[in-house]
């Protein structure tokens, strides 16, 4: 990763950012806060910070590495189905092997089997769709939207017929919220997370090349092929991290990917991904800010994720529509 200098627009902006998300986050621990509840209050408000904090660094890091691989600005993995496949194979689970099994029972089990299953068949399916379709984003769409509708379809014929006292612990699992958040897996998410950035630091530095295309990257020395699959499986992993804490979060990555674009304007990862990631913060922490203290929780932050979300993408798709 490039060191920064902040005599430029970006860095400027980048830390304009990162202030932002101080305020935001100070904002959200010390509000409101009782002395005689402070030790209880600024412990459980630092668990659901860090979630926060954590869930927008991965998303919006996936998101803008994906979109770079497909070349295009309007695809998400949670458009290509990767958030209904996380169902799908999270009530499978509950389905065929029931809720007293360990692999629901015990955290860190069920913590690893989302990791394993997701990395494993999110990266054989979508590898393979990607070398089928030579990349092609209208194909890719198409399909990732048919599968998205197949996963979704079967996840509801399983629930159909599960048991209902199963179902009623599989569903806080299925609905994304920070009230609600997986602190037992939180440390683990971090380690993981910090594990799989240093891992794909070397592959985030080509991303420039790949950006140019197949062709280009290619003669500029770069193994395209392998390097797309790494670089899938770092996205599939940040994905899973952040649907294992929080739930699916359908659109936010779409939204801050590309409200990093429209900040930087620049075609350097360096600054796209980690700007990515700094707009989600800001977006997250100032939303949960809102929910909390506005909304008194009545509304989970993601029913404005998805308003907002669906709102932008049919904005992107008409102002992209004579590219």
């Amino acid at each position: 990763m490039q060191i920064f200098k902040f005599s430029d627009k970006n860095s400027k902006k980048l830390l304009i950012l990162a202030i932002f998300t101080l305020i935001f986050s100070l904002a959200y621990l010390f509000y409101g806060l009782k002395l005689e509840f402070l030790d209880f209050f600024i412990a459980n408000r630092i668990k659901k910070l860090a979630a926060i904090l954590l869930v927008a660094y991965a998303i919006g890091s996936a998101t803008m590495v994906f979109q770079t691989i497909i070349n295009n600005n309007i695809v998400t993995p949670c458009l290509l189905g990767m958030n209904a496949l996380y169902l799908v194979i999270h009530t499978a689970i509950f389905f065929f092997l029931g809720s007293a099994n360990i692999l629901v029972t015990n955290i860190y089990a069920s913590f690893a089997c989302d990791i394993l299953a997701m990395s494993v068949v999110a990266s054989l399916i979508y590898g393979f769709l990607f070398r089928v379709t030579k990349y092609n984003v209208l194909y890719v769409l198409l399909a990732g939207t048919v599968m998205a509708t197949f996963f979704t379809s079967l996840q509801k014929t399983l629930v159909r017929i599960m048991d209902p006292a199963d179902y009623d612990m599989l569903l806080n699992s299925l609905v994304a919220s920070f009230s609600h958040v997986n602190t037992d897996i939180l440390g683990i998410a971090f380690v993981l997370t910090i594990i799989v950035t240093l891992i794909y630091k070397k592959d985030l530095a080509l991303l420039d090349a790949i950006a140019l295309g197949k062709e280009k990257a290619i003669n500029l020395g770069i193994d395209y092929d392998k390097t797309i699959a790494r670089l899938l499986l770092g996205v599939v992993l940040y994905i899973t991290v952040a649907t294992a804490l929080v739930g699916p979060i359908s659109f936010l990555g779409l939204i801050i990917a590309n409200l990093a674009r429209e900040i930087f304007k620049t075609y350097r990862h360096s600054y796209l991904v980690i700007g990515s990631a700094l707009v989600g913060m800001v977006a997250l922490t100032a939303g949960q800010f809102v929910v909390e203290r506005v909304f008194v929780l009545s509304i989970p932050i993601v029913v404005f994720v998805n308003i907002v979300g669906g709102i932008y993408f049919l904005y992107l798709l008409l102002k992209n529509k004579g590219n």
